[in-house]
């Protein structure tokens, strides 16, 4: 493992000045916690302001709160109670062994936020079953090190294995035995905002019951005697999960729609955005769930961090910033802001071919009952209009 750290002559200056009394003084000693602290906590505050960046507000908040509070903790108890500091542990080979443990779940984390951008960019390398494989090796190299059985430089030899070292041991190599079916194709649920989409897996043992059970054979880009729908674009980039078929631009889905005196589904979504994976992972894949959106609904789905470019004519300024929109993400995400004034996703919209909102537009919950209530609740409105 690889240890970095700030260049201790910074550290050393900003404590020099931390001695200064007064105000002055203070703010020194504040910001020297920070170079120190923050060369361990940055990774960890880094993935509170993605999300942050991504529209999320209660989680960032949440996230930053508890942050503030463990970090400011022991500074007060240990003002309360001085004789504290005195039984404390001194430094040595356990903190070594905590900083290559985190080392470990960094490295996997890291792994993550280049999924993301390798999504986004459509670079292609690093699909489900590669990153599976990745965190396989990884975790498993964890759980041998916490067992002993694999040393790093300057760690000294141990002949036992402490009882709480072999707990997390095991735990490690359950979460490895969880891993290993997702190789083949397995949803892993709880791992769903986490891992790249199954869409980008190239072998799949068994195909999702759903699709074998004839609901994906209903296809929405058909028009049963009302005249066809178009080709969708970018689907050679963009997919929809679960044998769903749909499009990820608003004009041919309002087309589609006209064409087949449907309403439109419009899931705002993101390559980067944990809760839309949570989300089709444990909601969409439900069968009533799935049996309405493919039945009843044109479904469009607009990825709001999508780089892709468009062609100059596509390009137009925003009424919202006054900036040009030149990229697909860019123009979804300005059009979520514009039309719905929320940047959050997911966001999930039921609407007309003639864009107007057929009932209350929902965001992330888990509850399925709630979002077949929703779904049901759009194409009764969508009826009553017809």
């Amino acid at each position: 493992m690889f240890e970095l750290t700030l260049p201790n002559k910074w550290i050393n200056k900003m404590d020099g000045l931390s001695n200064k009394g007064g105000v002055l003084g203070v703010f020194f000693m504040a910001f020297t916690l920070v170079l120190i602290s923050f060369s361990c906590t940055g990774p960890i505050v880094g993935s509170v302001l993605v999300l942050s960046a991504g529209g999320a507000v209660i989680k960032p908040i949440v996230g930053m709160f508890a942050f503030s509070l463990a970090l400011a903790l022991p500074f007060t108890l240990f003002a309360a109670f001085p004789k504290w500091l005195e039984k404390l542990p001194k430094s040595g080979g356990w903190l070594q062994e905590v900083k290559v443990i985190l080392g470990f779940f960094e490295l996997a984390l890291a792994l993550k936020f280049l999924s993301i951008a390798d999504q986004v960019y459509h670079w292609g390398i690093l699909d489900r079953e590669i990153y599976l494989a990745l965190w396989i090796v990884i975790f498993s190299l964890l759980g041998f090190y916490l067992l002993g059985k694999l040393r790093l430089p300057h760690h000294a030899e141990s002949k036992t294995t402490s009882v709480p070292k072999l707990l997390m041991a095991t735990l490690i190599f359950s979460f490895v035995v969880y891993l290993i079916p997702g190789m083949i194709g397995a949803p892993l649920k709880a791992l769903s905002g986490y891992l790249p989409p199954l869409t980008t897996q190239e072998f799949v043992l068994q195909e999702n019951n759903l699709s074998n059970n004839g609901l994906a054979k209903v296809s929405p880009l058909r028009g049963d005697g009302r005249g066809d729908c178009p080709e969708p674009l970018y689907a050679d980039l963009l997919h929809l999960p679960h044998g769903l078929q749909g499009y990820f631009d608003l004009d041919q889905a309002k087309k589609c729609a006209k064409a087949q005196n449907k309403p439109i589904f419009i899931d705002f979504t993101g390559h980067g955005c944990v809760n839309c994976r949570e989300m089709e992972a444990r909601v969409w894949s439900d069968p009533r769930v799935l049996e309405i959106l493919k039945k009843e609904y044109v479904v469009v789905a607009l990825y709001v961090d999508e780089k892709t470019k468009l062609p100059k004519e596509d390009w137009y300024e925003s009424e919202y910033d006054g900036k040009t929109k030149k990229t697909i993400g860019k123009q979804n995400a300005d059009y979520q802001i514009t039309k719905f004034t929320t940047n959050s996703q997911p966001l999930y919209v039921l609407i007309d071919h003639n864009e107007e909102v057929l009932t209350t537009p929902k965001s992330y919950d888990l509850d399925v009952n709630n979002f077949i209530a929703f779904l049901k609740s759009g194409v009764k409105k969508y009826k009553e209009k017809v």
